[in-house]
């Protein structure tokens, strides 16, 4: 039986990195030092939506290396309790939705995305039913 673990992706600064995803609601469960030759070369660090067991692994390479996104990234979809509150949390660490929150159709729910710290695009969909 196959079952969905986590999704990887590398980050340039864990602080900023852990508090946005904490904003979303994410709880920190772990980190992990990827040690080779003695040096340690990258940590992970994992978090969870609380109830779920899927995990979001942020990669930090000590090496300094920046990255480039790719052409072929999309979106990291997350619901939210209350948008509304969630992008309050992150306007206080400077982050804006890319566009106010809006519809994709009538009746649906309201959306917007984010940036993440190293610019990865998220999807933030509200469950409060405003």
């Amino acid at each position: 039986m196959t079952r969905y673990l986590h999704t990887m992706v590398r980050i340039t600064d864990p602080a900023k990195s852990r508090a946005f995803y904490e904003a979303l609601g994410l709880e920190f469960r772990r980190d992990m030092d990827i040690v080779r030759d003695g040096e340690t070369e990258a940590t992970n660090y994992f978090f969870g939506v609380p109830g779920q067991d899927e995990e979001l692994e942020l990669t930090y390479n000590h090496d300094g290396r920046t990255y480039e996104i790719g052409t072929g990234y999309g979106h990291v979809a997350y619901s939210v309790d209350d948008l509304e509150e969630t992008l309050g949390k992150l306007k206080e660490q400077g982050i804006e939705p890319e566009r106010e929150p809006y519809r994709v159709r009538e009746g649906g729910s309201l959306l917007c995305f984010v940036r993440d710290p190293d610019d990865y695009r998220i999807e933030l969909i509200d469950r409060s039913g405003k």
